[in-house]
């Protein structure tokens, strides 16, 4: 199966991430493979000895090709982990998943803020992969578990998981061609001016300035891919704004680099020139709505997960009032499901 054509699960500068190790004296004596397990946990045995064979570990200053080497109390040495589709590279973890829609074919959970969606450098463990693997026995046959979007650690709200191979393929397939619909609530810093209702098309990449960012770029400068975004003003407040986001394409951090493109960067967002506020410390963003068509019965599923409790908190301390209804009465044409 081909990887989603939506740069869905780039993490940006995540590539690799090279951990240093030391043999403990316990370990003395024990093959490579097995000491690695137990040094570096979180993932099994398979991929590390996979990890071996490809020379990401060194020994000694050398790389150790073979997992069965002896090795010995005091010896230091390093790990190159890379992020994989391979489900089976990764440790399951019983952690708790709030699901709200479950067939034989997929799962629709509402992830909370900080809850990171795939194991990459500096989460390999602990993610919602991990718990999926837990859950289900047969995600390890999938690729990342079945996982087929994302959404960024801190951002809150309703994502889909393939739990056969057709469904998998069969949701690639559908976010590829934009007949998945995602409604996002967000609270942005500056009072809105203007059209209630607005459409950013621009395209996102790389900050050339900064790996660990994505941008607004030229394509003819720098690499880049097209994004679209429908922005709607809900409502307004002598700090900020509350406002209606609809996906038209999925790049990473899509939302985020758009609205800081306009001028009304995400409350709680410093990566991309937000800040605190309203009590809130991680970024105002919640996708609340998730609408398509069955990939395998064509059963329409329309599904909203209400705003957290956090989120409600900030928009109380800006004096704005949330009710659901309005935000689910309020779909632009773009967010039709």
């Amino acid at each position: 199966m081909q990887p989603p054509s939506e740069d869905l699960l780039e993490e940006p500068g995540a590539e690799a991430e090279t951990r240093p190790f030391v043999i403990a004296p316990a370990l003395h004596g024990e093959r490579l493979d097995r000491a690695l397990a137990a040094l570096v946990p979180g993932f099994s045995r398979s991929y590390l000895q996979q990890l071996i064979e490809e020379g990401a570990v060194r020994l000694r200053g050398s790389a150790s090709l073979k997992a069965a080497q002896k090795v010995r109390a005091g010896e230091a040495g390093e790990i190159e982990l890379r992020p994989t589709p391979q489900s089976q590279a990764f440790l399951p973890e019983a952690l708790p998943l709030a699901v709200v829609h479950e067939d034989e074919h997929l799962l629709v959970v509402d992830k909370p803020a900080g809850l990171v969606v795939h194991p990459a450098p500096g989460n390999w463990s602990g993610t919602l992969l991990n718990a999926l693997l837990a859950r289900d026995a047969a995600a390890r046959m999938l690729p990342r578990a079945g996982i087929v979007h994302r959404l960024d650690k801190d951002t809150s709200g309703l994502m889909v998981v393939a739990r056969t191979r057709a469904a998998m393929e069969r949701l690639v397939a559908m976010i590829a061609a934009r007949t998945v619909s995602r409604q996002y609530m967000a609270l942005a810093h500056r009072p809105w001016e203007g059209a209630a209702q607005r459409r950013v098309e621009a395209a996102i990449g790389r900050d050339p300035r900064n790996r660990l960012r994505m941008a607004v770029v030229d394509p003819q400068r720098h690499p880049g891919k097209p994004a679209a975004t429908v922005l709607r003003r809900m409502q307004q407040a002598e700090a900020g704004c509350a406002v209606l986001c609809t996906l038209e394409t999925g790049r990473t951090h899509q939302i985020r680099v758009h609205m800081a493109h306009i001028g009304h960067p995400l409350v709680g967002d410093p990566l991309y020139g937000g800040a605190p506020a309203a009590g809130l410390q991680r970024q105002a963003l919640h996708a609340f709505r998730l609408a398509f068509a069955h990939p395998l019965t064509g059963e329409p599923l329309v599904l909203h997960s209400p705003l957290p409790a956090d989120l409600r908190a900030a928009w109380a301390g800006w004096g704005l009032r949330y009710n659901e209804s309005d935000w689910l009465a309020s779909q632009p044409p773009a967010a039709a499901a």
